[in-house]
């Protein structure tokens, strides 16, 4: 994958005018938009790894969203977002699956040397980069302590 992902997300952008696909087009313009409030803040240009976080901060947000629309009975404004999770979520990594997950805590666990609660945060240090984008931090952080606990 020589392409950066801010270029593969350009294209997608492309793409999707062309195909008139206006619901796609949204999705992709919001992720854009997102990228470009970052770099204008921040006087930065963001890497690869800097979108990963940006993508999963997105998804979470509108996983939030989706809980409280249908709290509130509006499932039309909850397949909504579903429909941007989806967009979202084609320039996300594959998710880790559980026995690929259990073996990056352990290496992270030896790794870092922690040996009880108080050394989780040495242990997320570790993960957090590994698993941007391709598993739910919070999710993790349970995981590691179960293992630390």
């Amino acid at each position: 994958m020589s392409d950066t992902l801010k270029a593969q997300i350009t294209a997608a952008m492309k793409d999707a005018m062309r195909a008139k696909d206006k619901e796609r087009l949204g999705a992709i313009r919001l992720i854009q938009a997102e990228i470009k409030r970052i770099e204008v803040d921040e006087r930065i240009d963001v890497d690869d790894a800097r979108v990963l976080a940006i993508l999963d901060k997105m998804v979470k947000q509108r996983r939030d969203s989706i809980n409280q629309y249908q709290d509130a009975g509006r499932q039309e404004l909850a397949d909504k977002e579903q429909a941007e999770i989806d967009v979202i979520q084609e320039f996300l990594p594959e998710a880790l699956g559980e026995d690929e997950l259990s073996t990056m805590i352990e290496a992270a666990i030896a790794e870092s040397g922690a040996e009880s609660m108080r050394d989780m945060g040495k242990v997320m240090a570790v993960l957090k980069p590994k698993i941007q984008g391709r598993a739910d931090v919070g999710a993790v952080s349970g995981l590691v302590k179960a293992k630390l606990g």
